[in-house]
């Protein structure tokens, strides 16, 4: 029996009335209805979601999860491992912090008993801290001093190594003292700070050599500005200090003349080689250099010249001019006729006041201003002294070394 709905083909069947049956809902049974009654309730699904408001997915809950579920899967020897390195880390922090706080402490105490302007710098060597403070004894300990007063100049670094420090403790907070049985180290005076220290003349000092230091510049004399020459020897005085031997000193009076501060023969007022060639030229300063008498007999000079050259200026001219002449008037010391014949020193050009101050600028007085020596202290316990001084490119650096010192107790 056929079906009402079913449609018949039929080639001039109406295709509109085809449409109007198509339309028609027909009774549905069986696997058919069962498809219908889900495509349905899925459409009421999305019917509902499309009213909802969208959210994002979360996908940290999941990373979370997928973590513990990692940390989970790790064999317990991993975690152990883990949780030993986190240990170590904090252990290793805790042990840096109170390094630092050991070496402040240990610099604020040494400037309070050492009476220094600058903390100085302290550098306990060896790890771990913690368990060399239990043992009461350091592996190493370095510190550094700057700007430490030494006589009338500054040393610009003093720098020491203690090995094998046994400490003095009450406990791992309290820290009384230290025992030091071994020390090396080494002093810089630096050439920077002698400029500025000794800088008073406008001397500067510069190394030469292993063991000497060259003093250049300008000595302020009775209003005038007097080149200065010196050169020092650096050499070791006792254990604990250096002196320094000045030779080659002079004073440069422009190019009118040189003065060496000595006794000897070769020191004291002389003419420079350019004021005596110009004696030359100028016969009136040469006239009255050889109208002393006392003058001629230390040139030399027999009379009969002196005589035919005060009379000729031609012979005077001559006379002057010879390098025997020129010898001997570099020879003659002013200074002893400065007080006999101040009239012609004023007429070779002297200044009066300047011919006055000379003689008090004596070889002592000047080693005074250009000593570069100092002796350190004392230490109160054990031995300190120095071992090697030689002359470095910004400096005088000396080695020095001790035994059985004790520091840090009252």
């Amino acid at each position: 029996m056929r079906s009402p709905h079913h449609i018949t083909a039929h080639p001039y069947a109406n295709p509109y009335e085809q449409l109007g049956v198509l339309d028609e809902d027909p009774p549905v049974d069986g696997p058919l209805e069962e498809f219908l009654v889900e495509d349905t309730e899925h459409a009421r699904d999305e019917a509902a979601a499309q009213d909802d408001p969208w959210v994002p997915p979360n996908h940290r809950k999941g990373s979370r999860r997928k973590r513990r579920g990692r940390l989970a899967g790790l064999p317990f020897a991993m975690k152990a491992v883990v949780g030993i390195l986190v240990v170590a880390a904090f252990l290793t922090l805790a042990d840096r912090w109170a390094l630092l706080y050991a070496e402040r402490r240990a610099a604020d105490t040494l400037k309070t008993r050492l009476k220094l302007t600058a903390a100085p710098e302290v550098e306990i060597a060896g790890f771990p801290f913690l368990t060399q403070l239990a043992d009461e004894r350091l592996d190493s300990v370095k510190v550094t001093v700057p700007d430490v007063a030494a006589d009338r100049i500054s040393l610009a670094q003093v720098t020491a190594t203690a090995k094998d420090v046994r400490l003095d403790t009450d406990g791992p907070a309290s820290v009384r003292g230290a025992d030091v049985p071994r020390l090396e180290g080494d002093v810089l005076l630096s050439f920077a700070d002698l400029n500025r220290e000794l800088g008073a003349s406008q001397v500067t000092f510069t190394g030469e050599g292993r063991d000497r230091v060259r003093a250049r510049g300008t000595l302020p004399v009775a209003g005038h500005d007097l080149r200065l020459r010196a050169e020092a020897r650096i050499v070791r005085n006792g254990d604990r200090g250096i002196a320094t031997h000045i030779g080659g000193m002079r004073l440069d009076i422009g190019d009118l003349a040189t003065y060496r501060p000595g006794a000897r023969t070769s020191e004291g007022l002389h003419l420079s080689r350019e004021s005596v060639a110009r004696l030359a030229h100028e016969t009136r300063k040469a006239k009255a250099l050889l109208s002393v008498p006392a003058v001629v007999r230390r040139l030399g000079v027999p009379d009969s010249l002196v005589r035919e050259a005060l009379a000729n200026e031609s012979k005077l001219t001559d006379l002057v001019g010879t390098p025997r002449f020129l010898r001997q008037a570099m020879r003659l010391n002013l200074i002893d006729l400065a007080l006999d014949h101040p009239r012609l020193l004023a007429l070779l050009g002297f200044d009066p006041a300047l011919l006055d101050a000379l003689p008090r600028l004596t070889r002592p007085v000047l080693t005074d201003q250009l000593s570069l020596g100092f002796r350190l202290p004392e230490p109160p316990s054990g031995q300190v002294r120095l071992r090697d001084v030689r002359v470095e490119k910004d400096g005088i650096r000396v080695r020095l070394e001790g035994a059985d010192l004790a520091v840090g107790r009252p």
